[in-house]
């Protein structure tokens, strides 16, 4: 039995508890208590508006609303093999169960039997008239609607007694397809040359190469509440489907599609998800359009809620990555050209896989100028899960290549692996444009670095580890900084657009709802700051509904980061059209200029005159003011050729460092995080205690990703092995670090976003790099930092042996 780790030795190496604070402490309440007193309702920290709801058990999700009376339950019959050709279903064995009221085959749909979310390659239903092709194991074969859940899960899982198969080999890896030259969607590439010949010319040139190859696995989303949704048949063959979905208006469009309705005939509801992390972007889409092809055929409500292994057997991930990479360098560490093909495993469909290589693409060079780059990637076709969006949205699996590429050359060179970061950096007059031809307009790295390099006292514990190394044969220490820079907005121009709808009735509450969606996020809380603001209102004035899409029509996606981005902005725009016509009626009672009049505290100030803002809106009310408004919002300035893969797709940049320090037990290859210092750029926060709550989030859920998450198919079955808590460890309280400093850095954004804030739902997963780096420097130490670990994502205590073992004999 493997001793455990002596707990006196996890302490960091130096007396650091006086910088354990909580969030309050890490807010300048003061600040935020004069700026509320002065009227602000942005930039001051508030409760998330549900919290009470969460904390009491009483928040609505899908599965709470009462089941209308005949409702009825759906499950899936997923195919048991992972490549091959269906000839055959007996379907009527299944028809003859207890409580089985129907069974739904691809046939039963009325419209096209596809809901791919770009290209039309993913059948909602595997046919047999479209040829039978089988092409994962868990593809949905058919539903089942029962009486029961039970009783239709129960015969659901009778589908390998009753479909007939001719099994393939499947291909499982990226690899695999890569050597196929099997792929979803033709290769991109993306180039920039500074000098004649480009990439190669560069490398060859180049004082020092290196040449290898890497990889990251997957993450599954793993949110709280599952995939859901509940369709309800309305008059005049009209279908309402509540859907725990972060794309609304594009469930609307597939269910449509598939029952052969017009848009206007479905209605797509949600109040809030219980998390989605991207994995309720697209792939809602299936379940919706089942539970509304069975609630349409029966005429009777059909809720479809998926069992845990389930999902996980159904839908699709982050994408997990494999590289090969050349890169030539100097003597300082500095890259002067290097090429790398990216290849991810996208499954059996393309989904949004398109859209996550280019981001990763454009994301490969982090916040590194990089003179000359070659970029190729590459989304195989697997026979697996169709892969999606999941938080960063391939950012992170393209930026991690660069920094495992200058860690191992600052590894090579005997320096600081910061360094050689900094050696790297983008510049702000110069060297300042991305390999796609954007400029950095908003370039704070440096003095974000330094900050964090000072406060987190860097380079005083690399000192200390390296003594602690020096006497511990056993336990070994390491210590990483890593930077990011993270684009802000979809790569598609035209996403970048929202709505909102803001309603003030006569006794001054109000009501906003606009196209974003909540899942936990705290949007919902963002939106309803931004409308108090603007109208000078209290906080719990203003009530945020369900999203809707007969009431703010043509959404978006909330996802990329631009939920507050855009709908803070459309909600700020209708309740600013509001506040001018109140400024007119205030102007016409009192007099003077309209534009004088000043909004805040439940309080109107016109010309000299006070009022309250409900006995305005009274007034404005028997004046026939209209007390209601729309308001829309279009990011401005974006440009993007998918051609040719140049322009400017981002608005804006967040930036953002962290430092890990672990201690790696060299006997076993367990790890412990033991610090984490994080400065994060939000611009002007909104919301700063909501901010810091994601940074941390995004932190610890990143660091899953990249240690303890581990996806595992069968090489030949093709079974996902790990679909369920436990084989599949997300991290857990346990896996916090016991400092944890977590820092919002103070500057504003450069352009002209919601109140200059800036976003932070994804850009913070860049920052568990530095555990992950941490891990390897420590892997390193183990063998005398004399070669380079040979260490992948994610580093699971076998990873981290194994690479112990490879150093140690090197």
């Amino acid at each position: 039995m493997n001793k455990p780790i002596d707990p006196s030795l996890l302490q960091p190496t130096e007396n650091f508890a006086h910088y354990l604070k909580n969030t309050a402490a890490r807010i300048d309440q003061t600040a935020e208590a004069t700026a509320e007193r002065d009227g602000a309702r942005v930039g001051v920290s508030r409760a998330h508006e549900s919290a009470h709801l969460h904390v009491a058990g009483e928040a609505t999700y899908i599965d709470d609303i009462p089941e209308l009376a005949g409702t009825l339950h759906c499950a899936l019959g997923l195919s048991p093999v992972a490549n091959g050709v269906l000839t055959a279903m007996s379907l009527d064995v299944i028809r003859a169960l207890p409580g089985v009221v129907a069974v739904i085959s691809a046939e039963d749909i009325p419209g096209p039997n596809d809901c791919g979310s770009i290209i039309h390659d993913d059948p909602i239903l595997l046919s047999l008239k479209d040829g039978g092709e089988v092409r994962y194991l868990g593809q949905p074969v058919f539903a089942v609607i029962a009486q029961t859940r039970d009783a239709a899960r129960r015969a659901a899982a009778k589908a390998k007694d009753v479909l007939s198969i001719t099994a393939q080999p499947p291909v499982i890896t990226p690899q695999q397809a890569h050597a196929k030259q099997q792929y979803v969607l033709p290769p991109m590439h993306l180039a920039r040359a500074t000098n004649e010949g480009g990439a190669q010319a560069a490398i060859a040139k180049a004082p020092r190469r290196l040449k290898s190859t890497f990889e990251v696995g997957g993450q599954e989303q793993f949110y709280l509440e599952g995939q859901i949704s509940y369709a309800i048949p309305k008059e005049g063959g009209g279908m309402h489907v509540y859907c725990s979905t972060q794309h609304p208006s594009e469930m609307q469009h597939l269910v449509a599609h598939a029952l052969h309705l017009s848009a206007n005939q479905v209605q797509v509801e949600c109040r809030r998800m219980g998390g989605g992390f991207g994995g309720k972007e697209s792939q809602s889409a299936i379940f919706a359009c089942v539970a509304a092809v069975a609630a349409a055929k029966l005429k009777r409500p059909v809720k479809l809620r998926l069992d845990r292994d389930d999902d996980f057997l159904i839908t699709g991930r982050r994408h997990c990555f494999w590289y090969e990479y050349e890169v030539g360098y100097d003597d300082e560490g500095k890259v002067l050209g290097a090429e790398i093909s990216m290849v991810s495993r996208a499954g059996h469909s393309a989904d949004l896989s398109g859209p996550v290589m280019t981001r990763a693409l454009c994301h490969f060079d982090n916040a590194y100028w990089l003179p000359d780059v070659s970029m190729h990637g590459y989304s195989g076709r697997t026979n697996t899960q169709s892969n999606t969006a999941f938080r960063g949205f391939g950012g992170p699996q393209g930026a991690i290549a660069i920094e495992n590429i200058l860690d191992t050359i600052a590894r090579a060179l005997g320096k600081d692996p910061l360094d050689v970061r900094r050696a790297n950096f983008y510049g702000t007059e110069t060297n300042n444009v991305t390999p796609y031809g954007q400029v950095v307009t908003d370039n704070i790295i440096h003095e974000l670095t330094t900050q964090l390099e000072a406060s987190s006292g860097y380079r005083e514990r690399r000192a200390g580890i390296a003594a602690f190394n020096a006497t511990s044969p056993v336990l070994k220490r390491g210590i990483a900084l890593a930077p990011l820079k993270f684009g802000i907005s979809f790569n598609v121009k035209h996403f970048n657009q929202a709505g909102a709808l803001v309603h003030v009735y006569t006794d001054g509450s109000m009501l906003v709802n606009h196209g974003g969606t909540e899942m936990g996020q705290g949007l919902n809380t963002k939106v309803a700051q931004v409308v108090a603001h603007e109208l000078g209102v209290s906080f719990d004035c203003v009530r945020a509904t369900a999203t809707d899409t007969q009431k703010v029509a043509n959404t978006s996606a909330t996802a990329a980061s631009t939920g507050a981005d855009l709908n803070g902005k459309a909600a700020q725009d209708a309740a600013r059209q509001i506040k001018e016509r109140l400024a007119v009626c205030a102007a016409n009672l009192h007099g003077g200029d309209p534009s004088t009049v000043r909004f805040a505290n439940d309080t109107v100030h016109v010309n000299g005159k006070t009022m309250s803002f409900v006995a305005l809106v009274a007034q404005a009310y028997l004046d026939r003011v209209q007390l209601w408004s729309d308001g829309f919002y279009a990011t401005p300035g974006l440009s993007w050729n998918r051609e040719t893969m140049q322009g400017r797709p981002f608005y804006y940049f967040a930036y953002g460092a962290a430092v890990s320090e672990v201690v790696v037990d060299t006997l076993t290859g367990e790890w412990k995080l033991l610090r984490a210092d994080i400065l994060h750029d939000a611009g002007k926060s909104l919301n700063p205690a909501v901010d810091i709550g994601q940074v941390e989030g995004a932190f610890i859920q990143g660091m899953g990703w990249l240690t303890t998450e581990e996806l595992v198919w069968h090489p030949t079955s093709g079974k996902l092995t790990t679909h369920a808590p436990s084989t599949y460890k997300i991290p857990t309280a346990n896996d916090c670090p016991p400092i944890l400093n977590c820092t919002l850095f103070e500057g504003q954004n450069t352009e002209d976003s919601i109140h200059r804030s800036k976003a932070v739902g994804e850009p913070p997963l860049l920052l568990p790099f530095s555990v992950f780096f941490a891990i390897r420097d420590a892997v390193s130490a183990a063998g005398g930092h004399r070669s380079d670990p040979p260490l992948t994502a994610p580093a699971t205590s076998e990873a981290i042996l194994r690479a112990i073992t490879a150093v140690q004999a090197a």
